[in-house]
């Protein structure tokens, strides 16, 4: 079997992979390899198997011609490419570096046009769409060396990690516009009447280069003078951080509850979040993602016939734009302020009044807890202030610094009506979301980010954390075919229509 493949006639095709396959085959079958353990046999086969792969990919685009659709092609700027010359290009795969042969149309003065680039959609770089994916995928999750090193295991293909990084931008450039296409028809989801539309918002800092910060941020850092050269003291700030606004829209079935489900935990049947979207930015700032979270909560729900709750932490600048979006806007929302939030500044005041780990603090907590989720959060605020003020407390910052934010957000704290009418309350959602998309890819010990690189990478890590990866690529690839290939063409019908020419 063996010796009949390798007298195939050398225009048989796939000639060399049925070859290379047989190689294999004969390798397997060698006394010497009887004798290999598992591990031995399953690299073998995949460095080997690889390069049948690749030789198969490369005869496959070998066997569709080069290309050559005429004595000429016209380009989008009118003006005939006369003159043909062949040349091979080299694209590093998924399987490997393959040769691509092609004919190449051009005439002085304007840019060549070679038509068989455009009919495999290869890319402007010299990777393929499949090997950029899987780069893209591995930095999302962790550093760009430990990315480079994970594709070149997989692949065999050493992707220098100055051409990762290029990558990478370029393949997170279509971020805004594929959400913005998908959206022109709404989510196609049946929506029930029981379902609220949640957004919510917050930051998180982001370590840059100095040429990354923000302009403010920038002149403190040159202008500060720390007391320790190797280190901060306290109370010193490093200003190298850029904030990363983060935000959330998802839907989720209203949900009755009681205080004293809350207060006691009792495990109840909680919906969860359906039709997620999460994304951040640190080249957008923050009114501006709060507009993008209102853009995307219109589209889903433009009418607004579902109940809309804007889920906060109480930052001060953040209502305020909040706020601003919903008159601007003309729309109606329930601002609800995160509960966990309320519960720490509780236990800061609880620590004034009786210290740390103290049993008497939790149930001083608990019961204003339960007053704060009667809907009584301005009276919570003054019983305390009224409390440390009779007992003279020496210290009591924490004290009034609870006060303050439950008398200054009491109007978002309407917890009664809220767990009556099964809103959510607590910003769960986006708090998940600045750990994941920021901290635990950005905040690598000793990294520091360039402001278009970081954005390219929480592009990315957003697409996996709304599951829409797969979706995006498929979006990316046809940009990237419109973008380098077909809106050069006058006629780009002509290469929806390579007539391979297929040996027999």
């Amino acid at each position: 079997m063996c010796m009949e493949a390798r007298q195939l006639p050398a225009d048989q095709p796939f000639h060399g992979s049925i070859e290379r396959f047989y190689d294999l085959t004969a390798k397997l079958g060698a006394p010497i390899t009887a004798r290999m353990k598992l591990t031995d046999l399953e690299s073998l086969i995949e460095v080997e198997g690889r390069e049948v792969l690749r030789c198969m990919l490369e005869e496959h685009i070998e066997q569709r011609g080069t290309g050559n659709i005429g004595i000429a092609v016209e380009g989008a700027d009118g003006v005939a490419r006369t003159h043909r010359r062949d040349r091979a290009i080299a694209i590093k795969t998924i399987f490997g570096e393959i040769s691509v042969e092609r004919t190449i149309y051009g005439k002085p003065g304007v840019a060549s046009l070679a038509p068989k680039e455009a009919m495999l959609n290869l890319p402007e770089h010299s990777y393929s769409h499949g090997l950029g994916r899987r780069i893209a995928k591995e930095v999302a999750k962790g550093s760009f060396d430990e990315a480079t090193q994970a594709v070149s295991q997989q692949t065999g293909v050493l992707v220098p990690k100055r051409q990762a990084e290029a990558i990478v931008k370029n393949a997170a450039q279509d971020f805004d516009a594929f959400y913005e296409e998908r959206e022109k028809a709404a989510l196609r989801r049946v929506t029930k009447m029981n379902e609220v539309l949640a957004l919510t918002t917050d930051g998180k800092g982001v370590t840059m280069l100095k040429e990354g910060l923000r302009e403010a941020t920038r002149k403190r850092a040159e202008e500060t003078i720390h007391k320790l050269e190797t280190r901060l003291s306290k109370g010193e700030k490093n200003n190298a951080k850029r904030m990363a606004q983060v935000a959330s829209v998802y839907s989720i079935d209203q949900h009755g509850r009681t205080a004293e489900d809350i207060l006691e935990r009792r495990q109840t049947d909680a919906p969860r979040p359906e039709a997620k979207r999460v994304w951040a930015s640190l080249v957008r700032d923050q009114k501006s993602v709060i507009g993008d979270m209102f853009d995307e909560a219109q589209r889903r729900d433009p009418t607004q016939c579902r109940p809309w709750v804007v889920l906060v932490d109480g930052q001060t600048h953040q209502l305020r734009l909040i706020e601003a979006a919903l008159a601007g806007r003309k729309l109606e929302a329930t601002i609800v302020l995160d509960l966990v939030h309320v519960i720490e500044y509780l236990w800061k005041a609880s620590r004034d009044f009786h210290g740390e780990g103290s049993p008497d603090g939790e149930a001083w907590v608990k019961h204003y807890l339960e007053m704060v989720l009667a809907g009584k959060a301005a009276l919570v605020a003054a019983a305390i202030r009224r409390s440390a003020t009779r007992q003279h407390l020496d210290e009591r910052k924490g004290v009034d610094t609870c006060a303050d934010y439950l008398h200054g957000n009491a109007a978002y704290m309407r917890y009664d009506e809220y767990l009556e009418e099964g809103l959510p309350i607590a910003t769960g959602v986006i708090e998940g979301a600045c750990r994941y998309l920021v901290k635990d890819r950005m905040d690598i010990t000793g990294a520091r980010w360039s402001l278009n690189g970081a954005e390219a990478v929480l592009r990315l890590r957003s697409l996996h954390a709304s599951g829409d990866w797969d979706k995006y690529w498929r979006y990316h690839e046809a940009a990237e075919y419109e973008r380098n290939h077909r809106s050069r063409y006058a006629k780009p019908e002509r290469l929806e229509q390579p007539r391979p020419r297929m040996v027999k």
